[in-house]
């Protein structure tokens, strides 16, 4: 059985980490916001969307993809759909799966978000970090995130 509490090392690793994955959504949030007047969780089921190009995807496989539960992804889905941005319709094979697709106006929205999203990715995280050091990110959290994935 392990200690029931973290070392100082394992401290100095996990207190700066959680810090970071609290902080970053929400000054993406936030800046999103003030220049597009998109939320961040609606802007990753926009790109989610327009990820998988003309297809209408399951709601189902919509809320894993984009990391969220059924119940929060139906009241995102509700917003952008009011807003002209998301259509949602029923799958032409089984009428009791909803689908989800990007409009054109969501596709419109998400050009003029992007600009304002990658510039923040690449000002917060990719900028501060060598080509060796974003290699060793990408393959940190390659490891960490299927067991995140996997207790959801």
């Amino acid at each position: 059985m392990s200690e029931r509490r973290l070392d100082d090392t394992e401290m100095a690793t996990w207190l700066p980490t959680i810090r970071f994955v609290q902080l970053l959504p929400q000054v993406l949030d936030r800046t999103l916001k003030a220049e597009t007047g998109l939320n961040h969780a609606h802007y990753a089921i926009l790109v989610t969307l327009a990820a998988q190009g003309e297809r209408a995807v399951p709601m189902t496989e919509l809320a894993q993809i984009a990391g969220l539960s059924r119940s929060r992804l139906s009241h995102a889905i509700d917003s952008l759909e009011e807003r002209g941005w998301v259509r949602r319709t029923s799958c032409s094979s089984d009428k009791r799966t909803l689908t989800a697709g990007l409009t054109d106006a969501g596709r419109e929205l998400l050009r003029a978000a992007a600009p304002v999203h990658v510039a923040q990715i690449r000002e917060l995280v990719l900028d501060p970090l060598t080509t060796e050091e974003r290699a060793q990110l990408g393959s940190i959290l390659g490891k960490l995130l299927p067991g995140v994935a996997a207790a959801l």
